[in-house]
């Protein structure tokens, strides 16, 4: 089992990450001021409002709310984990993941990717040095693939044979296991295996960091069945992945649409002809999860399948699937091919430019819907236009609400003859509901609470933490914050090279971390010069130790009041309000 990922590594990491690098490699930034812009990834807009900070390493959406350091980027923009965004930050930077004792991060799953980046070595060395190989290479040959490309996918070829695999890499017991767990061997049966692809051409199934989860495997000949993939395991999902996503990310820079298609060699043959944008599905049809893995990487989707009767029905589930993920500024499309065709044989009969108009005329999702549904009722009628209405509200009730509802209802609405009122409208889809703007407060450093102004300007300057001889006697006050502020400064004392962005991942996966992160996201509400932030600090503390003696004063005289208080606590409360006293004498004369 995998221990956790030490605190002082993440900070190294963010350390040598520059947040900068890390988010115009994936949304080309534009200098403005000291900071950076773009218009948002994670939600559509023409005025950019998406600002990244050097300073802070941090980013920040004033129009949706989206904000976070290099870690929470990758989370939200690639979907994914948290420990996943530490490998990938880490790989980026020539590091190695470390861990603690203790499980709390799950299994280690490293074993088996290096024993499936093994696997696949071996299937590609035997696709050049196998005596069998030749009818493999001819296959590929045929459907017009070059070395170049077979390289690019990393294609290989399991050779005939019982055991070629485990000859080669089971050499003992945990490796053995490793290749069972991960699909690559049958389960023993009377204390024998056997290797799962035999006599196939192997397709990697790679995830998004370039990583080998599974293969995929084309036989070669006429057996059963004629493609062949692993099963599902501890790394491979297969309703999660998409095959070919990771070599369009790696060819292309900026990929402007997504085309899903059905096979391992449709999407390996459009690459051949120049279409690095194809993915496939692995098996199974297109799912939620496969939807929001596209959508996060661009914001056109076409989905290509057969123009036959079950590739209709195919196009069909794909659209009512697609449904709650069209928010605005998404755009879903359908490619029906002609009949016995699929893209692999269809592209190399008519080329790229011939293959690539029909995927830019390929039909919208507003189009498919309506015309599909239209086809089952009589439009010439009263009835049939009812129903058409009666068809579709269920349909269009399942998209995101935003101006592309609005529109497919106010295209219903024309098709039926009525008003878009009179259809009544469907409740609202919340699965995708946009966050709502965040507005600066006016005069917001007047209305801060000293708990808040205290912990925002930590954040801003940690080094605030080395002043010496600040109030402490705030720690006793019981409110909501006093525990995280005396966190904060406990670390920013301890460790005064940390950078705020090292500081607030410190409590990522614990409640306060959205907290701190919408604190110092809104960092700016607080315009205190910087020659000023330490009386400013000083000053949030000293607030909170009055809050914190207002606090036992009540508390000190209800006891008086009940008759329960000592002598020692009547003594207090004559200390405190006197204090009171004192400071209230000294604010008058200052007024």
């Amino acid at each position: 089992m995998a221990g956790k990922i030490p605190a002082h590594f993440i900070d190294e990491l963010l350390n040598r990450v520059d947040i900068v690098d890390l988010i115009n490699s994936r949304v080309p930034l534009k200098k403005a001021g000291k900071d950076y812009q773009a218009c948002c990834p994670f939600h559509n807009e023409k005025t950019p409002s998406f600002t990244v900070s050097r300073e802070k390493q941090f980013y920040h959406c004033f129009g949706c709310g989206a904000h976070g350091t290099a870690i929470g980027f990758l989370m939200e923009y690639d979907n994914l984990g948290f420990v996943d965004s530490i490998e990938e930050l880490a790989g980026k930077a020539g590091l190695e993941v470390p861990r603690e004792g203790g499980s709390d991060s799950g299994p280690d799953y490293r074993p088996f990717y290096d024993t499936l980046e093994q696997a696949a070595r071996f299937y590609q060395w035997q696709l050049r040095k196998h005596p069998d190989a030749g009818k493999a290479v001819n296959y590929l040959k045929q459907r017009g693939l070059t070395g170049e490309i077979s390289v690019d996918f990393g294609i290989g070829y399991a050779p005939p044979g019982w055991d070629n695999l485990i000859k080669q890499l089971g050499q003992d017991d945990k490796q053995l296991e490793r290749l069972r767990v991960t699909g690559m061997i049958s389960e023993p049966e009377a204390d024998k295996c056997y290797d799962r692809f035999r006599d196939r051409i192997m397709f990697p199934i790679r995830n998004h960091r370039g990583q080998t989860i599974a293969f995929g495997g084309r036989i070669l000949g006429d057996g059963k069945p004629k493609y062949l993939n692993s099963p599902e395991t501890p790394i491979f999902h297969k309703g999660k992945e998409l095959y070919g996503l990771y070599e369009a990310r790696k060819a292309l820079r900026k990929i402007e649409r997504l085309l899903v298609v059905e096979g391992y060699m449709d999407v390996v043959a459009l690459a051949q002809f120049g279409i690095r944008y194809a993915v496939a599905t692995l098996g199974t049809a297109t799912t939620a999860e496969h939807l929001e893995r596209l959508f996060r990487t661009t914001n056109e989707v076409i989905f290509c399948f057969d123009g036959d009767r079950a590739g209709r029905d195919a196009g069909w589930k794909a659209l009512e699937t697609a449904l709650p993920h069209m928010r605005d500024g998404r755009e879903a499309r359908f490619l029906f091919l002609p009949d016995g065709e699929d893209p692999d044989t269809l592209v190399r009969k008519e080329g790229r430019e011939t293959f690539e108009q029909r995927i830019i005329h390929s039909t919208p999702l507003s189009s498919f819907l309506f015309d599909k549904l239209e086809a089952e009722v009589d439009m010439d009628s009263l009835g049939g236009r009812a129903r058409l209405a009666e068809l579709a509200k269920p349909l269009l009730a399942k998209l995101p609400t935003g101006l592309f509802r609005e529109m497919m209802q106010q295209r219903l609405a024309k098709k039926v003859g009525l008003e878009t009122h009179q259809l009544g409208n469907p409740p609202a889809n919340d699965t995708h509901k946009p966050r709502p703007p965040l507005r600066k407060k006016q005069g917001a450093q007047q209305t801060l609470s000293p708990i808040r102004r205290a912990i925002t300007l930590l954040l801003i300057k940690p080094e605030l933490g080395q002043v010496a001889d600040i109030p402490t006697e705030w720690r006793d006050f019981r409110a909501p914050g006093i525990n995280l502020l005396s966190q904060l400064l406990e670390i920013v004392r301890n460790q005064p090279n940390l950078r705020t962005a090292q500081i607030i991942e410190r409590w990522r996966g614990k409640p306060e971390y959205s907290h701190l992160e919408k604190i110092w996201s809104t960092a700016t509400e607080l315009p205190t010069p910087e020659s000023g932030m330490e009386m400013e600090f000083r000053g949030a503390l000293q607030r909170l130790v009055e809050q914190q003696h207002e606090q036992e004063t009540t508390q000190l005289l209800e006891r008086v009041s009940t008759g329960d208080a000592s002598e020692q606590e009547k003594q207090r409360l004559g200390q405190l309000l006197s204090e009171k006293q004192k400071i209230a004498d000294l604010r008058r004369r200052s007024d």
